[in-house]
């Protein structure tokens, strides 16, 4: 599988908790993610959810992802418009969640990358290269495991399991 992306940076910082992405006081209220995006990142930028264009790449530094293990994060900052989030490292579980959700979530350095650089994202069977195509670095990823670039493909665990029936032996030996 390969997956090209081209997309806007929106910078964050280290430790980025899931009640950032979306607050649980709005979580009580509705769990539906086409009107919980409107609020994406509210406790950190009021205005980020009204300046999302789609297409646009969220781009952090460590322990992206942290707190609970809510997956409706995943699910709101795709709602957003936004199919891939690159950070340093992750928590394991929201990593999980995003491949999950059909989220594209990239390890890499992303020391360089400013707010409001364009980037490339390939993720290949080998490596997830990023190129910065405002100011010139190439950076790269770790390959996701098989099965995991297929659940991607497939937009989300459950599209994957729908059309597989299941999780073939062969699609298991590549790590979960």
């Amino acid at each position: 599988m390969t997956l090209a992306l081209e997309g806007r940076v929106r910078k964050f910082g280290d430790h980025v908790n899931t009640d950032y992405v979306i607050t649980s006081t709005r979580k009580r209220d509705t769990l539906d993610v086409s009107v919980l995006k409107q609020y994406l990142f509210e406790v950190v930028d009021p205005k980020f959810a009204a300046s999302v264009q789609p297409g646009d790449l969220i781009v952090a530094g460590r322990n992206f992802g942290c707190g609970s293990a809510m997956e409706i994060a995943a699910s709101v900052i795709l709602a957003a418009g936004i199919r891939a989030v690159l950070a340093e490292s992750f928590s394991r579980t929201f990593f999980r969640n995003a491949i999950n959700n059909g989220l594209l979530p990239v390890q890499c350095d992303t020391k360089a990358m400013r707010e409001g650089q364009s980037l490339s994202v390939t993720l290949s069977e080998t490596a997830v290269v990023v190129k910065n195509l405002t100011a010139g670095p190439t950076v790269t990823g770790p390959a996701l495991p098989g099965i995991m670039q297929s659940i991607l493909a497939a937009g989300g665990l459950v599209p994957y399991l729908r059309a597989n029936g299941g999780f073939s032996a062969a699609s298991s030996q590549g790590g979960t």
